[in-house]
């Protein structure tokens, strides 16, 4: 049987059936009919309209939720993803339609221009991309789509057709973009990690001459209302960043193509002849990094699967999470901050960035921290400066008490789905479990009542942005449908390692 046409059948006994306003369909059928209608034939879009092309981590996180409607298609998702992978090792952020018109997104196949740009990198030559990345959540959602249905992966050869690429992929980012020489990987672009115009990006942005106003024009706002989007200085910094690295070959640790004073090779001892990225822009981020963690943990049950050893991955991950928090946490917050590689400081190793953002929670993921942290990373999720089940029902993506908070722009305060997935998960792996279920139910409802929106306001579950987005719909059927100990789906536990 096509597994294909099971799109809109319960994929579990214990389904829970929330009735959006206005419809008779529970939960599991309206996300289901998003990810149907939002389905191109070989990838998901995140949003028909505002995102019509495939994007990295978008596709990692729906291909986590579609394995609970096709498995199939789920393992099509991630493969059509890694089939744009260039030959150094990156996975783009943005794998291009060539049926979309070119005037339907900024930055568009000819401005990054990856055949040619990227042709020293390895960039492939039938498809046209990006020439930036993604947090890697690409392992982990490999990991949980083979356990949705192993015999169907084992059939397909699943894994040991992404192993290869994922393993790639990961080399890539530990040692091509260790920009620090601490062992993390860095960003050379906020839309690498993610979080676009979140205020921990404002001080390295500040040393960015933005591009023009007249030299781009910006597609996004045809779809959203400018007060929820990046403004215009923020988009030219972008512009000039992209174009930067797509002038200098899409090469890393070299500085770009300006050179500001900042940028260039570090030569003190700590990175080497690494550089700091683009006109100075490198930041070592905690949810980057805490997701490449979680993935060398996939990684490693992957390789176990194949019969290959798992412990060398899972002893790089832990040597990861003790870099993570050596370098990036900070006692007097409570959480993890961004480092910015570029700013001056008396070690030569970048300076911390004094802004809390939700980056800095999601290494509650990772079972491996150091036993007093993880309480303090709940106490601080749940105080004062995110809320969490007390003045905000999905955790904000911006410190509720910060100066630059905005509940309703972007990544600058609105709550986002994924998120709130990755810290629900993280609650359930430090037994968390009472706050667990209050965020899966906040997470089920909004979802439900904001016909799955792509963010929300933190403290009104006002629904922002795109309606219909990918991701939304993904992660709440994953909600409504995984196994609420997490423990041997997540494949983190040591007591789950072969």
């Amino acid at each position: 049987m096509d597994r294909t046409a099971q799109l809109v059948t319960p994929a579990a006994p214990h389904s829970i059936a929330y009735d959006p306003p206005g419809s008779s369909h529970s939960l599991h059928t309206a996300a289901a009919r998003v990810l149907e209608a939002n389905w191109t034939g070989t990838s998901t879009v995140p949003s028909r309209h505002l995102y019509p092309h495939q994007w990295s981590w978008d596709s990692a996180f729906i291909a986590i939720g579609l394995r609970h409607l096709s498995p199939l298609r789920a393992q099509t998702e991630l493969e059509t993803l890694l089939a744009a992978q260039w030959g150094d090792g990156r996975v783009p952020h943005i794998v291009f339609n060539p049926s979309v018109p070119l005037d339907a997104y900024f930055p568009s196949p000819d401005f990054w221009r990856s055949a040619t740009a990227g042709r020293a990198a390895g960039a492939p030559r039938t498809v046209q991309t990006s020439g930036i990345v993604q947090p890697p959540v690409h392992a982990l959602a490999a990991w949980l789509v083979h356990r949705a249905d192993p015999g169907l992966s084992r059939a397909r050869g699943f894994l040991a057709r992404v192993y290869p690429r994922l393993a790639a992929w990961h080399r890539y980012l530990l040692h091509r973009r260790d920009l620090g020489g601490g062992g993390l990987a860095s960003v050379v672009h906020p839309w690498e990690q993610g979080m676009d115009n979140s205020p921990a990006w404002d001080l390295p942005l500040s040393r960015v001459t933005p591009a023009p106003a007249r030299s781009f024009r910006r597609a996004d706002l045809d779809h959203g209302a400018a007060e929820d989007r990046p403004t215009d200085l923020d988009y030219g910094r972008y512009v000039r960043l992209a174009a930067d690295y797509r002038d200098g070959g899409y090469r890393d640790g070299t500085g770009g193509s300006r050179g500001d004073g900042t940028g260039g090779s570090r030569g003190d001892g700590t990175g080497g002849s690494r550089g700091v990225g683009t006109a100075g822009f490198a930041v070592e981020d905690p949810a980057f990094n805490a997701l490449l963690i979680a993935s060398e943990h996939a990684l490693a049950r992957i390789a176990a699967e194949l019969g290959a050893p798992g412990t060398a991955r899972h002893a790089r991950a832990e040597r990861l999470t003790a870099a993570l928090v050596e370098r990036l946490w900070d006692p007097a917050s409570g959480m993890f901050l961004c480092r910015d590689l570029g700013a001056p400081s008396p070690d030569g190793r970048g300076a911390l960035i004094p802004e809390r953002s939700v980056s800095g929670l999601v290494p509650l993921l990772l079972p491996g921290l150091p036993r007093d942290l993880a309480p303090t990373l709940v106490r601080t999720a749940t105080g004062p400066h995110f809320g969490l089940g007390t003045s905000t029902r999905l955790p904000p993506s911006y410190d509720l008490l910060g100066e630059a908070f905005d509940p309703h722009r972007y990544w600058r305060g609105p709550a986002w789905f994924n998120t709130a997935w990755l810290l629900e998960r993280g609650l359930r792996v430090h037994a968390e479990h009472r706050r667990a279920d209050a965020l899966r139910e906040s997470v089920l409802e909004l979802a439900a009542a904001g016909d799955f929106a792509e963010y929300v306001d933190p403290y009104t579950g006002e629904p922002c942005g795109a309606t219909g987005f990918g991701w939304t719909a993904a992660l709440a059927l994953d909600l409504l449908h995984s196994d609420t100990t997490v423990t041997a789906d997540m494949g983190l536990k040591g007591g789950d390692r072969p």
